[in-house]
């Protein structure tokens, strides 16, 4: 009998997540209507099918939750409805020809591409929300998950492709991926398991080098050991994006779990000085440096990304030209390059103006405030960590490429989550915020047994929320 009621499943409602559903498909379907319409010169709905299969997955998604009666937070979702939604939305606007993936006989084209990554990104968010009802198992091989990712990592630097300047992939057949993708998440469990057994050791300083107070150097080694390894071998491969994502989680985490500043210092002075030694050292880091300093200087041909980018900001304006009504191309040539990989923001907001972006940046804020709410409500050291370094994953990753599509900061090559076009990151940030909905049901997920105080959780974030919301209270 205990076991059948175990095994029992209750569904439960799920009223918020049904609203904003609701509100996320009838913004898709007047963009999708918008967009077709522009485009064809009359009003229609063109080909409908690609947003309609992405609204009928997030209603299966969603069906799947209520059925399986756990309490998972109610905002995720449709954050990642949304941009999704408007992923296909530009995808389905931008010449098809930028990407031709083949599968068995047929070829796919830009749109259908991502659908397809989409879909299975969608897949593996459901799937780890609905299953995971332990992270124990994520804690207690952290040293096995670091060690998969150092080999995946060599893996590419030995057997990858070589694309603008960096090895960043390796190819299987037809399909090729990103490992650093996967590192990401990687990553995030070995600090969060590791800054769960060794925080209040590493808060206490004991070695002074003037004044900068460090922790027991035996207990800070190991983990800048498995961050530098990573961080290096990312830089020999020149994906400078994820080792300054890397970098920034790192930090990060490492200031919540002890609320130490001089952490942040003394690891933002070492990356500057790191910067300067690369940028005279590297040539690929020197271009990327010269081109964000001054694009103009040759702004027919390093500059031309950056540039063309800033003239799609400028003629988006405040409202936009409207969605199918920019400038994707120009005859045979693209106004913005990579414009459904490293400049989709700037496509966005040629299109959607400057409200558009800020709506979309709101999106990530939103990501940001749901995760850390998740992080600060879990009931030990290592879930609450995790989920703080599963949502900064998301969030750097998003400021990082908006800041450079912006020119704020260097280009660094990392995708805009669930926006930008291609495969490994569509689905390990699918996974990302898999693991952060099984980490909002406090009744079901359980990881080891809590530390001796909730000090740490503390050092996160306050407050609470409603059980409507998505996180019980």
């Amino acid at each position: 009998m205990r076991l059948r009621s175990r095994l029992s499943v209750r569904p439960s409602g799920r009223p918020l997540e049904t609203r904003l559903l609701l509100v996320v498909a009838a913004a898709l379907v007047v963009g999708w209507f918008g967009m077709a319409s522009t485009l064809a010169g009359r009003f229609t709905m063109g080909e409908a099918l690609p947003i309609l299969s992405w609204l009928l997955a997030l209603g299966g998604t969603h069906v799947a939750f209520v059925v399986s009666g756990r309490h998972l937070d109610q905002v995720l979702l449709p954050c990642v409805g949304l941009l999704g939604g408007l992923s296909l939305l530009m995808m389905e606007r931008m010449p098809q020809g930028l990407v031709q993936q083949r599968i068995g006989d047929r070829t796919l084209g830009l749109a259908e591409s991502q659908l397809l990554w989409l879909l299975l990104g969608l897949g593996v968010l459901a799937v780890a929300a609905i299953s995971i009802r332990s992270v124990r198992w994520l804690r207690d091989y952290r040293y096995t998950w670091a060690l998969v990712g150092i080999v995946l990592l060599v893996a590419v630097f030995v057997l990858g492709d070589e694309v603008n300047g960096a090895r960043l992939s390796i190819r299987l057949g037809p399909v090729s991926g990103q490992p650093s993708e996967l590192l990401k998440v990687i990553l995030v469990v070995f600090l969060a398991a590791y800054l769960a057994d060794n925080r209040l050791l590493l808060a206490r300083a004991s070695l002074r080098i003037g004044p900068v107070a460090l922790p027991p150097l035996p207990y800070l080694l190991p983990m800048l050991a498995m961050w530098g390894i990573a961080v290096s071998l990312v830089i020999v491969q020149r994906d400078l994006g994820a080792a300054f994502l890397l970098f920034g989680v790192f930090l990060a985490l490492l200031y919540i779990a002890t609320r130490r500043g001089s952490y942040v210092v003394v690891g933002v002075t070492l990356a500057l000085l790191a910067g300067v030694v690369l940028y005279q050292t590297v040539g690929h880091v020197h271009g990327r440096i010269d081109v964000w300093l001054d694009p103009w200087a040759d702004a027919s041909g390093a500059g031309y990304q950056v540039v063309r980018a800033l003239f799609a900001f400028a003629r988006g304006g405040v409202v936009g030209t409207g969605l199918g009504a920019g400038l994707p191309q120009v005859g045979s040539a693209q106004a913005i390059p990579l414009m459904h990989s490293d400049f989709v923001f700037a496509a966005l907001g040629e299109e959607l103006g400057l409200l558009g972006v800020v709506a979309i940046a709101g999106c990530y804020m939103v990501v940001a405030e749901r995760g850390l709410r998740i992080a600060a409500r879990a009931p030990d050291e290592f879930q609450s960590l995790l989920a703080a370094g599963l949502t900064l994953v998301v969030v750097i990753q998003a400021a990082l490429i908006m800041a450079a599509n912006l020119r704020l900061v260097p280009l660094t090559g990392v995708t805009l989550p669930f926006v930008s076009y291609g495969g490994s990151s569509v689905i390990t940030n699918g996974l990302v915020v898999g693991l952060l909905l099984a980490l909002s049901d406090r009744q079901a997920v359980r990881g080891a047994p809590a530390r001796a105080s909730r000090v740490g959780r503390s050092n996160i974030a306050q407050g609470g929320t409603s059980a409507e919301e998505g996180v019980p209270a």
